[in-house]
Order: C-alpha cells, then sequence, then structure tokens
C-alpha cells in the first residue's frame, strides 16, 4: 500500500511540472495577445519564397549593417559586395533602404521572439519582466555610432523602430500590471514607468547617448532596469 503510493506521488511529479509549464505558457499568451505585434518588413509567405542564397544575402547582410557605413554605398556595391547580382537583390526589396529596414525588421523579430521566451520563465511577474528586458536590450548590444547615423537617415526608419519599443511598452505595461495585481509592486502610473522601462535600451543607443553610457548602451539600459524594478517592489517605493 505504501509502495503504491510511493509509485504514484513519484509518477505525479511529471503531470505536475508539465502543468505548471502549462500554466507559465498561458499567462506569457495573456501578456502577449493585449498587446500589438509590430507588422513584418518582409511577410511570413514573402520570405518563404525566397531561395536560400536570398536568405544567405540577408543574414550577411545584417553584420554590415550594425557596423555601419551601408548608407554610403549603393545597391550595386552592396550586390558586388555580396556576390550578387542586382536581380537578386530586387528580388528581395525594391531599393537600398527597403533592403536595410527589410534586414533590422528581421533582426527586432527574432529577438523578439527570444525575448518572449523569458514570459514563460519561473518566477514572478516582476522577475519576468527584468529577464524580458534584458532580452530586449540585445537589440542596441552591437549598436555603433555609425550605425546610429545610418539608421536615422533612412526613411521609414524611426516609424520601425517605434512600432518595434512600442509593442516592449505594452509588454512591459502588462507585466507591471500583473505584479501589482500580485501584490508584488505597490500601485504606481503603469504608463509612465512602463514607457519609461521600454524605451531605456532604445535610449541609450541613441548616437547622442554616447557620452551618458558606461560601457555598452546594453550594459546600461540594463543597470538602469535593474534599480527602477528594485525601487518599485513592494514596500520599497516611496511614500
Amino acid at each position: 500500500m505504501a509502495a503504491g503510493t510511493i509509485r504514484r506521488c513519484a509518477g505525479s511529479a511529471p503531470k505536475v511540472k508539465k502543468a505548471a509549464s502549462v500554466s507559465r505558457r498561458a499567462a506569457a499568451n495573456r501578456v502577449l495577445s493585449s498587446a500589438r505585434a509590430p507588422k513584418r518588413k518582409l511577410s511570413r509567405d514573402a520570405e518563404q519564397a525566397l531561395t536560400p542564397r536570398q536568405l544567405e544575402i540577408l543574414d550577411a547582410l545584417e553584420d554590415w549593417v550594425l557596423r555601419g557605413g551601408v548608407a554610403d554605398v549603393t545597391i550595386a556595391t552592396i550586390a558586388k559586395r555580396m556576390g550578387c547580382s542586382l536581380r537578386t537583390l530586387y528580388g528581395i526589396a525594391p531599393s537600398k533602404d527597403e533592403l536595410v529596414l527589410i534586414v533590422l525588421d528581421r533582426r527586432l523579430h527574432r529577438i523578439g521572439r527570444d525575448a518572449a521566451t523569458a514570459l514563460e520563465a519561473k518566477g514572478t511577474p516582476l522577475a519576468r519582466l527584468r529577464a524580458y528586458l534584458r532580452a530586449t536590450n540585445l537589440a542596441v548590444q552591437p549598436t555603433t555610432a555609425a550605425f546610429a547615423r545610418d539608421f536615422a537617415g533612412v526613411p521609414g526608419a524611426r516609424q520601425l523602430n517605434d512600432a518595434h519599443t512600442d509593442y516592449i511598452v505594452a509588454i512591459t505595461r502588462n507585466l507591471l500590471n500583473q505584479s501589482i495585481a500580485e501584490g508584488e509592486i505597490d500601485k504606481i502610473n503603469v504608463p509612465a514607468v512602463a514607457h519609461v522601462l521600454g524605451r531605456l535600451g532604445n535610449e541609450f543607443a541613441l548616437e547622442t547617448a554616447t557620452d551618458m553610457v558606461s560601457g555598452s548602451a546594453e550594459a546600461t539600459a540594463n543597470g538602469i532596469a535593474d534599480l527602477i524594478l528594485h525601487g518599485l517592489e513592494a514596500g520599497t517605493s516611496p511614500d
């Protein structure tokens, strides 16, 4: 009888673990579902229609775009450096600017997908928010001054960046509301705090923020986010 009970308890452990995992996934989906994800510059169908060589070129272009210098070259120069024809590039995008935006948008969506896994992690809403913000701040980690100048000069770049940043802010807002509902933090002006936290990485990646950044833009954003989140914990916020 006792042995049978032990076997049943041991057998129930994986079920409990699976149930907890499903519960965390459901909670993550609730956070994501109420935030409007940015529209992809290159739709899934369009990307799936690209050739393996075109996908390889997009991946290779990402490093070049992030290092900066693309703004000073023509699409013909890009084709020459990539070892492909103009027709191959025009099969991806109708112009150099659109090509650059597609490269950056793919990267931001990839980072966003990776960051979303933090929403399924164990821990409180505030812990998941800290992990989520650290993951999204990876987007600014390789940024250079040259990239910042290039990006600022690309038509549509600001709108692209704002769409992704607004999404981070929306998810941050949802997690802050969960933290308040669970009594983890005191009541605050959620929209204002989410606006600040969700835009930290973006702000410190700007060329004008160079003098304020200690180390990398990513490290600076993470450090300030940690300070703010620590201050928000229940019992530590000012009266």
